[in-house]
């Protein structure tokens, strides 16, 4: 009964392995081979006098032991050597110095033997399938996939794909209003694939500007035929983002090809992306145009450059300059990110506005509290002008202040003017 509990152990350790998914055949038959040569060796010393034949089509294998033929009296080595008697017995031609070749049935050195088989299999196989899960990903960095919820932590999700393999979205890259249950389907990209003591950890990402990218790759045939580039892309996941395009060929407009007829091909990637709003402009390497676009919807009057410091003022009518900032300075914010400049925002006054010195708010942190000039700044108004220059109902619904709070920050920085 022990022996076919033995052998049956054999068979299923073949079954599992011929199971395993991205493992060629030549690398099977080498791990199989070499898992043997491994117990034979721990039993024996040496597995030199050893020969393996793996068939992992059938599940099956054959062990040749090769032993020298010795007089019987000396016989010092029984795995290296077999004495003329017994050699005899399997062929009475054999002579001294010559070599014997029989078959050793690997069930009859016992349950330990077995046991070690499956274990150092056990561990082949481990190694073998964290290095397919991490050669498998490690190409994908970059592409969007699909997984399925398997688990719901409060730091992170764990994901299965369809082959059963692991997959990590934290939480810092989910959108904040991704909301999951188990069994639902996610669509992520692949921001990374750490390897720590080759332990490999696939890494999602929702929030990465990579995953808008690909959206509109999928969405936009223009964009994946290369009639259409992206040039920029600047997010605030879950919010608003600003996308940059150009083409090349001007019979394509490449803002309504991204777009789409009444918005066909955008709205779903908005949706993908929890309702992000998503603002498509024409891309320019004229700095000053871009700026001006990257600002949309707002209409500019006029931008003064800093190029060395990347800093530009921005001069608007009275009506525009909110429209410029946006809801929570998120406008402003962007197009700053989009263009990699600095962007401040000046109410037009009529005449030059660059006669007298601006202040920095931060001078004024002996008369305004620092949180309530933290807050204004929150909304990309960084200077005592361009506070003076914005409506004071922007001050209070969009920095969140206080009426009379406005109005003190106001009359601190009027009279400083005034002095």
């Amino acid at each position: 009964m022990a022996k076919k509990e033995e052998t049956a152990s054999l068979v299923d350790t073949f079954s599992e392995f011929k199971e395993l998914k991205n493992i060629d055949r030549t690398t099977m038959v080498s791990v199989l081979e070499e898992s043997f040569r491994s117990v034979i060796a721990k039993m024996f010393g040496t597995d030199e006098n050893y020969d393996v034949i793996v068939n992992p089509d059938k599940g099956d294998f054959e062990i040749w032991r090769n032993r020298e033929v010795v007089a019987d009296n000396e016989l010092t080595n029984p795995n290296m050597q077999i004495a003329l008697s017994e050699a005899r017995r399997i062929d009475a031609s054999y002579e001294v110095g010559e070599e014997v070749t029989d078959e050793v049935i690997f069930e009859k050195f016992g349950r330990r033997a077995i046991l070690n088989l499956r274990q150092t299999l056990a561990s082949k196989i481990l190694e073998l399938e964290k290095d397919s899960l991490y050669n498998k990903y490690i190409d994908k960095v970059g592409t969007v996939v699909s997984a399925e919820v398997y688990q719901i932590w409060k730091k992170e999700i764990l994901l299965l794909d369809d082959e059963g393999n692991e997959l990590l979205l934290p939480k810092t890259e989910q959108i904040p209003s991704d909301f999951y249950r188990k069994g639902e389907t996610v669509r992520a990209v692949v921001a990374r694939v750490d390897n720590r003591n080759n332990n490999p950890k696939i890494i999602l990402s929702r929030t990465s500007p990579v995953f808008l990218q690909r959206l509109f790759e999928q969405e936009v045939p223009e964009i994946n035929d290369g009639l259409i580039t992206i040039k920029k892309i600047a997010r605030i996941p879950g919010e608003r983002a600003k996308i940059a395009v150009e083409s090349y060929d001007e019979r394509i407009d490449p803002v309504g090809a991204c777009v789409g007829v009444k918005g066909s091909r955008i709205h779903g990637i908005v949706r993908e992306l929890r309702n992000e709003n998503i603002d498509v402009i024409n891309y320019t390497s004229n700095i000053q145009l871009f700026i001006q676009r990257s600002l949309s919807p707002a209409k500019i009057s006029s931008i003064l450059l800093h190029e060395d410091e990347k800093k530009a003022e921005v001069y608007l009518k009275p009506e525009e300059v909110s429209l410029a900032i946006g809801k929570g300075g998120l406008n402003i914010k962007l197009a700053s990110m989009l263009t990699e400049y600095t962007i401040d925002v000046y109410r037009e006054t009529g005449g030059d506005t660059t006669d007298d010195e601006d202040i920095y708010l931060d001078e004024f942190k002996d008369e305004i509290d620092e949180w309530v000039i933290n807050a204004i700044k929150s909304i990309g108004l960084d200077t005592a002008k361009a506070v003076l220059n914005a409506p004071r109902e922007m001050l209070i619904e969009q920095a969140d202040l206080e009426e009379n709070t406005v109005d003190d920050v106001i009359r601190v920085l009027k009279a400083e003017f005034e002095k």
